[in-house]
């Protein structure tokens, strides 16, 4: 989509709001007036929240985090709106642009800066507090709230992925270990395809989220430290050589065909002991292990580890929800105290019940949490993993980098070549 220059749009802002002149809202609680009293004296305030939470999520958010924050905050009320993710965006932007948002969002981490730049967020650094829910939570999740120096919300839930391995599969290529570095997995996989495995190592696709892990592993950079340039560091010698790299993998039939959207899927491969190794999130546990019929169970037909290390150490990529406060809220400090509130460790545990991995350091190192037979890979590979560039124009330079990156893969351009257009295209963006 689009960069938005304003809040005020004309004809734009028009066609946007007969876009999604619908109601996106699936569920509803909490009082949608604010007549009720406390003490008889002074009305509450109702924070309105919309959310994108899971059915087995939204069962906690309703039934223990709404009840506790209420009653540790008597005069502030919740009330909670289930938002369907498909078009969310685009009603999002309808919301602001005609005075309807709600106070509070959990958003994808992604889109923060883009919301921030059109002026839709309240800019929470200032607030009272913010340094030290700052310090206590996940450094890296906590950047994807960065714009221009300021921060814009603060990370609710974080994901990354880790590497799964097919425990038959690893065991039939004379292994009882996971990979621990790059030069592993490669030695690994070749041993794996040579005994008949479809594929080796499961990159998911030829976009950013299937690819980065590696691409950083191998020692690959997208941008500075400050997220303001892309030429001289995503098609630095690194990068272009990390590039060059995954795209031999190919060349070499290590890599699974999802890499290219081929079949079988991820985890269809991993489920008919097709693939060797894939990554993904902590949902693929939780899902698979739920699902009815199926012989194939998560915990004991896998192992997990990090990504293996390459020159780049070992690196994933940064997935979440943020939780954003919309700078047309007449409660500020009231969805503030909320925000800072949900980010404290009980209610992070609260919400550790369903699957989601905390952003509170001490929350997601808590023995409790730590129980869960997954989530301590992914606890520790947080403490490594990296955002995707938390910049407004993110969205269409991510569509730049991928297209070249498919290229490459595809043999079609040279990693040189496809890595200098692509910072060029993508440095013209962020002087827009």
């Amino acid at each position: 989509m689009k960069r938005l220059k304003s809040l005020v749009g004309g004809l734009f802002i028009s066609i946007l709001l007969l876009a999604s002149a619908c109601s996106g809202g699936s569920s509803e609680t909490g009082s949608s007036s604010s007549d009720s009293s406390d003490g008889g004296n002074k009305k509450n305030v109702v924070l309105e929240y919309w959310h994108t939470y899971s059915d087995q999520e939204e069962v906690i958010l309703k039934e223990k985090i709404k009840p506790l924050f209420e009653e540790e905050h008597p005069g502030i009320e919740l009330k909670l709106t289930r938002m369907p993710y498909e078009g969310l965006k685009q009603q999002v932007i309808a919301g602001v642009s005609g005075g309807e948002a709600p106070d509070l969002m959990r958003m994808d981490i992604v889109w923060v800066s883009e919301f921030a730049k059109m002026g839709a967020l309240q800019e929470v650094s200032s607030f009272e507090g913010f340094e030290e829910v700052k310090n206590s939570v996940f450094e890296s999740a906590m950047a994807t709230n960065l714009y221009d120096g300021k921060y814009y919300g603060v990370p609710v839930n974080t994901n990354t992925k880790i590497a799964i391995y097919n425990k038959q599969l690893l065991e039939k290529a004379g292994y009882s270990e996971t990979p621990k570095t790059i030069e592993e997995l490669k030695e690994v996989a070749k041993k794996a395809v040579e005994s008949g495995a479809k594929g080796g190592v499961g990159i998911g696709g030829s976009y950013s989220w299937g690819f980065l892990p590696y691409f950083w592993s191998l020692g690959g950079t997208l941008t500075n430290e400050d997220y303001t340039k892309f030429d001289g560091f995503l098609n630095s010698p690194e990068s272009i050589a990390a590039v060059e790299e995954i795209a031999q993998w190919h060349k070499d039939g290590l890599v699974a065909p999802t890499i290219l959207g081929g079949e079988p899927g991820a985890w269809d491969g991993m489920k008919n002991n097709e693939y060797l190794m894939i990554d993904d999130g902590p949902w693929f546990y939780s899902v698979l292990a739920n699902e009815k019929g199926s012989k194939f169970n998560p915990i004991e037909n896998t192992v997990s580890g990090l990504i293996p290390e390459g020159p780049g150490g070992s690196r994933s990529v940064i997935g979440g929800e943020n939780l954003v406060t919309f700078a047309g809220s007449e409660h500020p400090e009231e969805a503030w105290t909320f925000a800072k509130w949900m980010l404290t460790e009980e209610p992070q545990k609260l919400m550790a019940e369903a699957g989601l991995i905390p952003t509170n350091k001490k929350a997601a190192n808590d023995p409790a949490v730590l129980e869960n037979p997954y989530i301590a890979d992914y606890v520790k590979q947080i403490e490594t993993a990296l955002p995707r560039t938390p910049i407004p124009q993110w969205s269409e330079a991510e569509k730049i980098i991928n297209l070249n990156f498919e290229k490459v893969i595809r043999g079609k351009m040279s990693a040189k070549k496809a890595m200098d257009d692509a910072a060029k295209k993508a440095d013209a963006l962020l002087q827009k």
